[in-house]
């Protein structure tokens, strides 16, 4: 074999290589900025429901049974933004009854923030739709956090 033969052999080599394994390493960057780690209480329902809601929508998901308001205080969310469960994603934070898609939408944009917040519990949101609510729905805003301690309106419900 010819030096330029070689070399033609070896670069067809390398993209192989390259073909083969670049899709499974973007596959697993994919799967570990969709798996959502999930501090919640054991007894809380809405909080399996909301689970059940981003599972449905593809996330993956690693439940921790206590730890919700210590996992709040680590991720820097203020209080006033606190729900009944906190979870964590792409290194962003999600406070409470947050939308798959506005997940989804965050991961995307990657904005300068702490993360997504869905204060309280409003009725109607991923997790508090079920059936004991005979399908009423309250208004109510994604918020995004900043490191600030400020937030806007990043998605308006209702």
């Amino acid at each position: 074999m010819t030096s330029p033969e070689r070399a033609a052999g070896r670069r067809v080599f390398v993209l192989g290589v390259l073909a083969i394994g670049l899709p499974r390493w973007a596959g697993a960057q994919r799967a570990q900025a969709s798996l959502i780690e999930v501090w919640k209480s054991p007894t809380c329902g809405c909080c399996k429901d909301w689970i059940a809601h981003v599972q449905a929508s593809g996330f993956g998901v690693k439940v921790n049974e206590t730890g919700n308001t210590a996992a709040r205080a680590r991720l820097g969310i203020a209080e006033r933004f606190g729900s009944c469960h906190t979870a964590v994603v792409g290194g962003y934070a999600i406070e409470g009854h947050v939308p798959a898609a506005d997940i989804r939408r965050l991961l995307a944009e990657r904005p300068a923030a702490i993360g997504l917040a869905v204060p309280g519990m409003p009725i109607g949101s991923p997790g508090m739709d079920g059936p004991e609510y005979r399908g009423r729905r309250d208004a109510y805003d994604v918020l995004l956090l900043r490191a600030d301690g400020t937030a806007a309106v990043f998605r308006r419900y209702g």
